[in-house]
């Protein structure tokens, strides 16, 4: 006899998939608001000198991006996306997702949030958050005996 366990969460966002699938054959689909979890995609990582946060937004404004860095081990990112306007037009379809998100980041270890720099560059939001000093890796040198 097979042993099946049951898992709740799946079989919600299934019936949802389900039920976004349906409506959006014959409804109108209103732009779905950006998750205020999981979004924008992140990866991190880091390098003996430096932690980096890559963030996925394309078609934003910059002028309504913030990021903030708290407490030396926490990254925010904040912003929004306007949804465009539309003159003379009719919406058959609307999946990008559009609104306001705001994402924190817990950091692996502390930085120096006076030196972190951002770049945005081809819908790419890179974040070079320097580590602080006493969470570098330090070389120690052995002293042997020289009798």
């Amino acid at each position: 006899m097979f042993a099946t366990r049951w898992e709740p969460l799946a079989e919600m966002n299934r019936l949802r998939n389900e039920m976004d699938r349906l409506f959006g054959r014959w409804g109108r689909m209103e732009p779905r608001p950006l998750a205020s979890t999981g979004y924008p995609p992140l990866n991190l990582w880091e390098d003996d000198e430096h932690l980096y946060v890559e963030a996925e937004l394309p078609g934003f404004d910059l002028e309504g991006l913030e990021i903030y860095v708290t407490g030396g081990r926490q990254l925010s990112l904040r912003g929004e996306r306007r949804s465009p306007e539309l003159k003379g037009g009719t919406w058959h379809r609307q999946e990008r997702a559009f609104g306001s998100f705001s994402r924190t980041l817990e950091l692996p270890s502390s930085v120096d949030s006076d030196q972190v720099s951002a770049e945005f560059r081809h819908g790419v939001l890179t974040v070079t958050l320097p580590k602080s000093e006493e969470v570098k890796p330090r070389r120690i040198e052995v002293k042997a005996d020289s009798a």
